[in-house]
């Protein structure tokens, strides 16, 4: 009897043991398990978008529905603009919607309802009211093949809106804590997910409940010579270039990933550079109007003095996202590259 109960309680605690280990993910994987969290921890919570029942295109809703019922986890008509108008008085009435738009390029129908409902519904009720826990969900960025209407990056449109935050996370772990952080925060988020790295993004991460939080930059790799900044799927183009960099030049490059777009977390960017003496800010969207300029301005007001070259920016082009010339116009890593040799033999005497 008692080797029994021994036998029992070992696999009790094998099983408690494996169920917490973190597991392979994906990003498309992490997104789901953090939204099945949400729906199971919150019953307020819900899904909604095009195809969402279904799983949604891109798969990041697979088994929702039938864990947690058609009432909470399903699809809308094909109209951005009524999915975010019905997520706004859902989320004033109480509820926690999640929205999802399917693609970042058609979130601009419903942009009047985010900018000028959403994102000042506290401000003009005199913080009466509020739509706290409402998120916007959108794929965003190039994959390769998506043209001009598939592959764009419009988070600077949105950073212009005070009201709002605007997240976008760089792999699985990170995606899993900032969704769960924006799905609860009293805030609208507008959470933009890089679309290329839903399957090639693969991480191990941890099964439990947990948020990463928001507003805050990270320092991914210290240097001491260039301080390179990005965020979401960016950062992969800009390891290439530092390691290329690194090889070639002999120096060493710190490595920000903003995380949270807005607010902007430029504290940690002035440190850097406060040591660096020298910034390269690199995006896929376009140049002209790009967050770059914004971090560029804010840096050259309070860090001016520090400065040992100009301010590079490396970003998409000011033109529609090209089809077939979509390699000439992605900011990739020999541009980066380029641009760091080019901020490393600065000479102020020329």
């Amino acid at each position: 009897m008692e080797n029994n109960k021994v036998r029992w309680l070992k696999m009790k605690w094998e099983q408690i043991y494996w169920e917490e280990q973190p597991k392979k993910m994906n990003l498309f994987t992490a997104i789901n398990d953090a939204m099945d969290i949400a729906l199971t921890t919150n019953p307020k919570a819900v899904l909604f978008g095009e195809d969402v029942a279904f799983g949604g295109v891109f798969r990041c809703a697979t088994g929702l529905r039938e864990k947690h019922g058609s009432s909470r986890v399903f699809n809308t008509p094909l109209c951005e603009q009524g999915i975010a108008g019905f997520a706004i008085g859902m989320a004033a009435q109480g509820a926690t919607p999640i929205a999802e738009i399917q693609f970042a390029d058609y979130i601009f129908p419903a942009f009047d309802q985010i900018v000028n409902e959403a994102a000042k519904y506290r401000y003009r009720s005199g913080n009466e009211f509020n739509v706290a826990g409402l998120t916007f969900r959108a794929p965003y960025g190039a994959v390769g093949h998506g043209g001009h209407y598939h592959s764009q990056s419009p988070e600077a449109y949105f950073c212009h809106t005070p009201g709002l935050k605007v997240v976008v996370p760089r792999s699985p772990v990170q995606a899993k804590g900032l969704l769960l952080a924006s799905i609860r925060d009293p805030n609208p988020v507008i959470f933009l997910e890089p679309k290329w790295l839903y399957r090639s993004s693969i991480e191990q991460v941890p099964v439990e409940d947990y948020e990463i939080e928001l507003g805050k930059a990270e320092v991914i790799k210290n240097g001491e010579d260039v301080t390179i900044v990005g965020w979401g799927a960016q950062l992969l183009v800009l390891e290439q270039a530092i390691t290329m960099a690194e090889e070639k030049l002999g120096i060493t490059c710190e490595l920000i990933d903003l995380k949270t777009l807005l607010p902007l977390d430029i504290d940690t960017i002035i440190k850097s550079v406060k040591k660096t003496g020298k910034l390269l800010i690199s995006h896929e969207a376009p140049k002209t109007g790009g967050l770059a300029g914004e971090i560029a301005a804010q840096i050259q007001e309070k860090a001016f003095l520090h400065l040992e070259a100009p301010i590079a920016r490396v970003c998409g082009y000011d033109t529609p996202f090209p089809l077939i010339f979509e390699r000439f116009y992605f900011p990739d890593a020999l541009k980066n590259f380029e641009a760091i040799q080019k901020l490393v033999e600065y000479d102020f005497s020329k």
